[in-house]
This record gives structure tokens, sequence and C-alpha cells, in this order.
């Protein structure tokens, strides 16, 4: 199978409405769009039909009404565009996508920290690989 392809803008907030709401109908889904969007109902059963046809959702049927959800959960699709953008527009730079996300807007206090757990866990895990081996499997040339 093909990978899914890369959520335009109006697609990517339709997902947010269903990482947030679960399952929904079109009408559910035009009506959370509503507030933020001038959107008619036949451009958000438009652009979820596309969806559909691109992968990026299932379709179930509940009595006679079809119902929607997101193929992919919010962290996967994260995971998948971050790693993109990672590697058009960083080289593969974990360090410089990280240094330009917070040049171009500063973290919180709650993000900071969250962040400097990650980078603990991260160095603990580098120590540990790098760690020197099982002292029973070394072998002294004498």
């Amino acid at each position: 199978m093909l990978a899914t392809p890369r959520p335009t803008p109006a697609e990517l907030a339709i997902l947010r409405v269903l990482w947030a709401q679960g399952p929904c109908s079109v009408r559910k889904v035009h009506d959370a769009l509503a507030a933020a969007r001038a959107t008619g109902y036949t451009t958000t059963l438009k652009l979820i039909q596309i969806m559909l046809e691109k992968g990026l959702l299932v379709r179930t049927e509940v009595g006679r009404q079809h119902v929607y959800r997101a193929r992919q959960s919010e962290q996967a699709m994260q995971k998948r565009l971050v790693r993109d953008l990672l590697d058009r527009a960083f080289g593969g730079s974990s360090a410089r996508l990280v240094m330009q996300a917070l040049a171009t807007r500063p973290a919180t206090s709650d993000e900071l920290r969250e962040i400097r757990q990650l980078l603990e866990q991260q160095e603990q895990q580098a120590r540990a690989s790098h760690d020197d081996p099982d002292p029973e499997k070394e072998t002294d040339d004498v």
C-alpha cells in the first residue's frame, strides 16, 4: 500500500476535529469548523470525500448516516509530518529543527520542562547504548 499523502491545511483542520471529537458525521465536522472558517457544508463534504479517497479517513455507516474517523492517530500523523519536515527543510538535523522552532515561537515554562525531560531521557538512552560491554564477555589478551 502506498504511503498516505500529506494533508493540506484544510484537511488538517478536519483531522483536528476528528481527533478531538472522535468519529463524526459531515454535519458535525462542518459545525465544528464553522466557528473558525466560513466554509459551506458542500465544501466540507467535498473535502471529506477527497480525504477518504486519499486514505486519510475511514468511513463507516451507522444506520443511514456516514461517520468518518482519521485513519491515523494525531500522534502518528504529527510524527510523520515532523519527519518529513525534518528531512526536507533541516537535512535530517533534529537539533536545527528544535532550535528554529524555539527561536520562532518561545516555549512556555511547562513546555520547557517537558523538553528537558525528553532531553534527559534521550541522554540516558544514549549513555546506555554506549556503556561498556558485559565484563563476562570480554577476553584478556595475555
